[in-house]
């Protein structure tokens, strides 16, 4: 319970983190500054100091992207349906793998667990593995 509460309580900071950087883009709504963010290179690089300190990699693109959608497929196909969202997990990912968690593998589980899929601890391994070779390799 502990565990799962200190991962919540993770994932909530690196979120607002992330909004409240994207903010500065004057009075466009918080949730239209995010995709904007999101589906513009000049504005991702903007947030790029907050997430990189927080160990959260760039938005991977092109052959890089699909290397990290594939080590994603090769847990379970389930996870990329919603491509953007196992892009993001992966990419929050990170920041655990290279944040200390102390059981990443359980910490990707839980991540990559949604829209129907529940990962056990070995799927959350075998995620990290893909990650380590291709989004977040070890620092």
């Amino acid at each position: 319970m502990r565990l799962r509460t200190t991962t919540a309580a993770i994932v909530a900071v690196l979120a607002v983190t992330l909004v409240g950087c994207s903010s500065d883009e004057g009075s466009e709504p918080k949730a239209d500054a995010t995709r904007s963010t999101v589906a513009e290179p000049s504005s991702a690089s903007d947030d790029s100091g907050s997430a990189e300190s927080a160990g959260i990699p760039p938005e991977p693109t092109g052959a890089e992207r699909d290397a990290v959608l594939a080590a994603i497929r090769d847990v379970d196909g389930n996870l990329i349906h919603d491509e953007d969202k196992a892009v993001d997990a992966a990419r929050n990912q990170c920041s655990s793998l290279d944040g200390g968690a102390s059981d990443p593998d359980h910490s990707a589980a839980q991540r990559f667990s949604y829209d129907g899929v529940t990962l056990t601890d070995d799927d959350g391994r075998h995620i990290n593995i893909g990650l380590r070779k291709t989004l977040c390799p070890q620092s």
